[in-house]
């Protein structure tokens, strides 16, 4: 079954850096679109961003754009999300996930339109 496994969370303090991963299984990895998500306490589920299926292209929101950048390595099975220049406003939890759908091969700010979630992991940016 399709398994979807983030780490690299954690501590870190504002102006610094963290590295998430996603390790994936149970469906061929580089045919689909993969993104993270994040959901901030009392807030809704919001994209963050996202990879085509053979990472040529990127996308990001706009509050990260120039601060977080998103890499898949298809042999590895996992999709990273380098963090910098971290803001406490990007305290949240972070998920990854798989596009339901292998076409249009390009990322989908929706979440209606990805069918497997990672469990999600921890990031919180405090002095």
């Amino acid at each position: 079954q399709v398994q979807l496994v983030e780490s690299g969370g954690g501590l870190a303090q504002p102006g610094g850096s963290l590295r998430l991963s996603c390790a994936a299984s149970g469906f061929i990895f580089s045919n689909y679109v993969m993104s993270w998500a994040r959901q901030a306490p009392g807030k809704g589920l919001e994209w963050v961003s996202g990879i085509s299926s053979d990472g040529s292209d990127t996308y990001y929101e706009d509050s990260v754009k120039g601060r977080f950048t998103i890499s898949r390595d298809n042999a590895k099975n996992t999709v990273y999300l380098q963090m910098e220049s971290l803001k406490p406003e990007d305290t949240a939890l972070y998920y990854c996930a798989k596009k339901e759908k292998r076409w249009p091969d390009r990322a989908s700010i929706f979440a209606d339109d990805y069918d497997y979630w990672g469990q999600g992991t921890q990031v919180t940016v405090s002095s």
